[in-house]
């Protein structure tokens, strides 16, 4: 497992780095793939929060806590880590596994604002690379869950064409599939 520990308003301490990694440690038997995780310590006034991501194959999953003490925070964030993991192990485990095929990759082109001429058409400011991993439709929304996200862009396993799945204002779930034809 790969850990990067940043400090905001906040001396490094080693003692609070390796305090972090102890703790991550035990996260570690949920994913069988390279981890790396970040871990963010922040003091704010009276406010110690620590915000942990964790990135593996296929997943990335963020939480955060705030409490009077630093190590009180480490101790709850990565006790909601390891909830939503072994979560995420017990969906796993509920679905049968799909037949591995490569990730697609979508290319990112980032342009800068300041090169765009005024026009009155709208214009793409930024988009992003992501992999696209084949899954089923509850994978899908049970991974824009763990991401916290409104719409999560997916190959839906058996057909193989790309999907989107997205949250309606009502709480529910909708799904875009491709018609071919």
């Amino acid at each position: 497992m790969q850990i990067t520990t940043t400090f905001r308003h906040i001396e490094s301490s080693d003692a609070l780095k390796s305090y972090a990694q102890d703790k991550l440690e035990r996260v570690q038997k949920y994913i069988d793939e390279p981890i790396v995780a970040q871990v963010f310590l922040t003091v704010e006034k009276i406010r110690h929060i620590a915000e942990v991501t964790i990135t593996a194959k296929g997943i990335t999953i963020k939480a955060s806590e705030e409490t009077n003490d630093m190590y009180a925070a480490l101790d709850a964030v990565v006790d909601k880590i390891e909830r939503q993991l072994r979560r995420y192990k017990e969906r796993i485990k509920e679905h049968k596994p799909a037949a591995e095929s490569d990730e697609r990759k979508v290319k990112k082109t980032v342009l800068a604002a300041e090169s765009i001429e005024p026009r009155q058409e709208p214009v793409i400011i930024k988009s992003k690379t992501f992999s696209i991993k084949p899954m089923s439709v509850d994978e899908a929304v049970m991974q824009m869950d763990l991401l916290h996200k409104d719409f999560l862009v997916f190959t839906d396993a058996s057909t193989e064409s790309i999907n989107v799945i997205y949250r309606r204002k009502d709480g529910n779930y909708g799904l875009i599939e491709p018609q071919k034809g």
